[in-house]
This record gives C-alpha cells, sequence and structure tokens, in this order.
C-alpha cells in the first residue's frame, strides 16, 4: 500500500475515537507548521522546488515514519499548485516540486474554513493585511446568491403571458 492510500484508509477510518482523534490532530500540528514554514519562505521557493518527497518532508517537520501525514498535506495543498502532483505515485525519492500559487492559496483555505491557516501570522509575509481583507471580500462574495427578484408588473415567469400579480404571485 502507498502512502497516499493509508493516508485515505487513516484519516477515513473513525472506528476507533481516540485513535482517529490523536491521528487527525497530529495531522492539524503538522500542517500547521508545514504552512507556516512555507508562508516563512516567500518569495524564495527554491527549498520547496525540485527537491525529491521525502526530503522535502524532513524540510517540512515530517519524520520518515509520518509519510503518510506529508501526503494528506499534499493532498491539501495540491489544488493550490501551478502544476498538481499525482499523489498515489509519489514514494520516498519521488520527486516533489511545489510551486505554489499563494493567491489560490488563501482563498482555498477560506473555502475549507481552515481558519488556524488563513489566519497564520506568517501570511503577512506574503499579503498586506489590506490585500488579505480583500481577498477574504472577494471570496465571500463569490458565495453569494443573488437572484432577480419578479416584479409585479413584471410578465409572470411561468409563461402565460399574464402579469405576475395576475398570475401566479398569489399562489
Amino acid at each position: 500500500m502507498n502512502y497516499y492510500d493509508t493516508w485515505i484508509q487513516r484519516s477515513e477510518d473513525n472506528s476507533n475515537q481516540t485513535l482517529y482523534a490523536a491521528y487527525i490532530n497530529t495531522y492539524y500540528d503538522k500542517e500547521k507548521s508545514a504552512y507556516a514554514k512555507i508562508l516563512d519562505l516567500y518569495p524564495d521557493q527554491q527549498s520547496i522546488i525540485g527537491t525529491n518527497a521525502l526530503d522535502l518532508a524532513g524540510f517540512l517537520g515530517y519524520g520518515t515514519d509520518e509519510m503518510d501525514l506529508f501526503l494528506g498535506f499534499l493532498d491539501g495543498i495540491n489544488p493550490s499548485l501551478d502544476e498538481q502532483l499525482d499523489l498515489s505515485g509519489i514514494a520516498d525519492e519521488s520527486p516533489v516540486s511545489l510551486k505554489i500559487d499563494y493567491e489560490k492559496l488563501y482563498v482555498n483555505m477560506r473555502d475549507a474554513k481552515a481558519d488556524w491557516l488563513y489566519c497564520l501570522s506568517a501570511w503577512k509575509n506574503v499579503y498586506t493585511q489590506d490585500e488579505r481583507d480583500r481577498l477574504s471580500v472577494r471570496h465571500r462574495e463569490s458565495k453569494l446568491v443573488r437572484t432577480e427578484k419578479v416584479g409585479r408588473n413584471d410578465p409572470c415567469p411561468c409563461g402565460s403571458g399574464k402579469k405576475y400579480k395576475q398570475c401566479c404571485m398569489n399562489k
């Protein structure tokens, strides 16, 4: 079984709640510190580009026995990469290059409602507070649903040809 399959199995198997909670909490702690290291490096990405999986995992704070957690991290950051990774094919010596689109990463963190990640103080290295606020507003506005309201004197949307107030308004 490869690391990615192990990650999927362990992250979805909640038959033993205490083991599951410990595993997920360890994942969140490791994920938070890995993102903090990546954001502290900004704009220099040389240490996270063009290396193998084992070296990158070690650099980001994952031990050799935590490669499944590292693949969970890669699973989370994958949609924010310029070139997405084939996670099921990653082994210790597989080349891994994290060319991150930071704006997409921030928006994806907002989408996931991961406040422990998008509120990291290390984001100040990437975006000013005004820029983060602008991204947050743009994210919220993209999630709003706006529908056109039918006016009383507009044609009825049912297609009868009558005015809305004389057709479907009171139904």
